[in-house]
């Protein structure tokens, strides 16, 4: 049985961006049975934002996060990685859409260009990004920044968020 993280998000600080808003930073630990709950938590404390920027090393969990996050949305149909389609959209229970982004094989921001990124990125449909170090010069000022990390031997996810408002 693996021990028990802490599941509590805590907002470790709260200020005035120098763009105006307020800059919002927490952390949350969890164990790979916890996934449902931790996807739940991250979307219940940013209810009004739809983008999602993940980053982490390969094999982080950016992938699994996802599915938990498009389950906690009510997506019924199978949720993989679009390595290799770059995106992979998705429908909720409330026939919202959902788009799950892997930018991890683009080699260039025109390939970004090309698929017409910013029809997703600014259709008020979730966007769930791996990779987005690739296109960071194309992410909308208005996101949500989760850096994945593990740690032990339990599998063991801590994320930042950052929330920047234009």
């Amino acid at each position: 049985m693996p021990k028990q993280i802490n599941k509590k998000l805590s907002i470790n600080s709260a200020t005035a961006s120098p763009l105006g808003g307020e800059i919002k930073r927490g952390a949350l630990a969890f164990t790979i049975p916890e996934l449902p709950s931790a996807a739940k938590k991250l979307l219940l404390t940013f209810p009004d934002k739809k983008i999602f920027a993940f980053y982490g090393v390969m094999g982080a969990g950016k992938t699994t996060f996802i599915k938990s996050l498009c389950e906690a949305l009510g997506v019924n149909e199978t949720v993989s990685s679009p390595t290799y389609s770059i995106v992979n959209e998705y429908i909720s229970s409330k026939g919202e859409k959902i788009f799950h982004f892997d930018f991890y094989r683009i080699n260039s921001l025109s390939e970004a260009y090309d698929m017409g990124y910013e029809e997703y990125f600014y259709s008020n449909a979730y966007c769930f990004i791996e990779w987005p170090e690739k296109i960071a010069e194309l992410l909308p000022a208005d996101y949500v920044k989760v850096n994945i990390t593990v740690k032990d031997q339990v599998r063991t996810l801590d994320f930042s968020i950052d929330k920047y408002n234009s």
